[in-house]
């Protein structure tokens, strides 16, 4: 029971917006620690008075919270977008600029111009002429960030579960593509797919002849 007030209370601590009087959109990305697949993120802008109790760092929630949260999400919102870079393009840049260039594109993509961003971590690239400001663990601080972390993860999951039916070597319909052990089974047993990123260390190095 206090492990349920906690959780409820970390809800309602979200905050609605971080600059006052502006459209602000919140940016986040998901897939970033991945051995395969592209990296997503998403963009949001919420309503002024946005207010969501179960809105929350999407991490902290159940896969079902998070679809329920993502049909909320996009009927809600002022205007959200997803940006996606590839694992080739991960391998050309690095997963930093990667994720930076995907949230670029998620910003992009959004109906209407923002007119200030904030960004969950600690790096990012200035887009065009807007003010910016990261925030560390932001997803589970701003709604919008929050909101932008669903997206990203949900639609990544959709992702790597419609590549799971064509490689299904790896486990990618409920690891994602993170580097558990089965994946990594996986990549010894049957080798890199086309959707790995090869910058990334995807077997230990003892095991790299196997390629």
């Amino acid at each position: 029971m206090l492990k349920f007030k906690f959780l409820i209370l970390s809800f309602q601590l979200l905050l609605p917006h971080y600059y006052t009087g502006l459209i602000e959109a919140g940016c986040d990305e998901a897939g970033r620690g991945c051995l395969a697949g592209s990296v997503y993120a998403a963009a949001v802008i919420l309503p002024d008075d946005y207010h969501n109790d179960l809105l929350n760092d999407s991490k902290q929630l159940s896969s079902r919270q998070r679809y329920a949260l993502r049909e909320q999400i996009e009927h809600d919102a002022i205007s959200w977008a997803l940006g996606i870079v590839t694992a080739k393009e991960i391998d050309e840049f690095n997963i930093l600029r990667a994720s930076i260039l995907a949230m670029h594109r998620a910003i992009d993509g959004l109906k209407i111009r923002p007119q200030a961003l904030i960004i969950d971590g600690n790096r990012f690239t200035r887009y065009q002429d807007l003010p910016h400001t990261t925030i560390v663990k932001g997803d589970g601080k701003y709604l919008a960030i929050a909101a932008a972390s669903v997206l990203a993860k949900t639609y990544r999951d959709d992702y790597m579960k419609e590549l799971h039916t064509r490689y299904p070597y790896y486990g990618w319909d409920h690891n994602a593509g993170y580097p558990t052990k089965e994946h990594r089974r996986g990549i010894a047993e049957y080798g890199p797919s086309p959707y790995h990123r090869m910058t990334f260390t995807l077997l230990p190095p003892q095991q790299l002849e196997l390629f």
